[in-house]
């Protein structure tokens, strides 16, 4: 079986290092060894590998968030079809869809979906409309490092002010006012976010943009606002380590790579909600899809202001974007197997299981398996 996910730039021994490295952070359980959820995922697969006749090479890249999930996809599908080889590279969502969208490679991984500007440039390296395909849903934890406090409950215009630097200490009435049985430190707060473009990024303040409107006055964007500093971290990886290493730090990250770190119950109505999958899906099924689309993409605004009971708002939507059409069969044959796995019950659940993803509803499978299945090749 080759399983393979690699970084740009690095020599091919320094690459299954690093790559393997970066799966071991990255994995939703500490205690659990990511080489073994590569072989249970794998375990899932329908196991009449002599049946298939695929073969080939097929490339991706994109979101870091979506390290765990490629991870098991990539084991169960090279199980069923083991003369293919997949590549992902999870260099970050801003840089997936610059090569998706310049032609570099035939999908990408991305947290946010393509806007006006790159489904453009998209169709012209595609030769054909692109499409979004919502196929792991994940939250955005808050991890935080406060040595004696195990919990911690922050409302969406507390969490706007500790990134925009207006709410400087742990101690503060406003961090107080909903943690009266905490003993908070007099401790200055440190917010831990990305350097690179992200997608994560653009969904947390995009939340934060929409739940505490009053509190946060920068655009949306998968790049940090200029003019605030805090300490800034590549990647997910990046950003676990950072708040790891340093008390009084608090960040945001995909919820399949914090581990057993601390995370913040977030406000929503007159409730605090930790994150889980169940919570992510919930206000997934209560959002709309994204207006002005294609009949056939899939982008959804998702409901940041929520208030109903049991949502928890910050979650992403990674989705994988892909061509409607392919000129070269090979990559279209391989591009479509892959992604049909990516969307089946069965890949959808390998990737809960390694990542702690909320597996898609059977009514969303249906529709992007019907998107996938009507890809034009050659």
């Amino acid at each position: 079986m080759n399983l393979s996910i690699a970084r740009r730039g690095l020599a091919p021994l320094a690459v299954a290092g690093a790559a393997a490295l970066v799966l071991a952070a990255c994995g939703s359980d500490p205690d659990t060894n990511p080489a073994d959820d590569t072989e249970n995922a794998g375990d899932t697969a329908d196991s009449s590998e002599a049946d298939s006749d695929l073969s080939g090479s097929l490339n991706g890249a994109g979101a870091s968030s979506q390290e765990a999930a490629q991870q098991a996809w990539i084991a169960g599908f090279q199980q069923q079809h083991p003369g293919v080889t997949v590549n992902y590279a999870p260099e970050g969502s801003g840089a997936g869809r610059e090569q998706f969208t310049s032609g570099a490679v035939p999908f990408a991984g991305t947290d946010a979906y393509l806007d006006d500007e790159e489904l453009v440039a998209a169709e012209e390296a595609c030769g054909a409309p692109a499409v979004d395909l919502p196929l792991y849903i994940d939250p955005i934890a808050l991890p935080y490092n406060l040595p004696g406090v195990d919990t911690l409950n922050l409302r969406p215009e507390v969490i706007a002010g500790i990134f925009d630097e207006q709410i400087t200490t742990w101690n503060d009435p406003a961090i107080a006012e909903s943690n009266p049985d905490v003993t908070l430190p007099d401790l200055p707060i440190t917010p831990v976010h990305r350097s690179d473009e992200s997608g994560t990024t653009e969904n947390f303040v995009d939340y934060l943009s929409k739940a505490a409107p009053q509190a946060w006055p920068h655009e949306v964007s998968g790049d940090w606002p200029a003019g605030l500093s805090g300490e800034a971290a590549a990647q997910t990886p990046g950003v676990i380590q950072a708040v790891e290493a340093a008390e009084g730090t608090i960040g945001y990250a995909s919820a399949a790579a914090v581990g057993d770190m601390t995370t913040v119950a977030v406000g929503v109505g007159d409730e605090f909600v930790e994150y889980s999958a169940e919570a992510a899906a919930a206000v997934v099924a209560s959002s709309p899809q994204a207006e002005g689309r294609a009949e056939n993409d899939f982008a959804v605004d998702l409901a940041r202001d929520t208030t109903e009971s049991g949502n928890y708002p910050i979650v992403l939507i990674s989705y994988i974007v892909a061509c409607t059409a392919y000129d070269d069969a090979a990559t279209g044959e391989l591009t479509q197997a892959y992604l049909s796995y990516l969307a089946s019950e069965e890949g959808q659940q390998a990737a809960a299981d390694a990542a702690g993803s909320a597996p898609i509803s059977d009514e969303m499978r249906a529709d992007v398996q019907s998107v996938i299945d009507s890809i034009e090749i050659g």
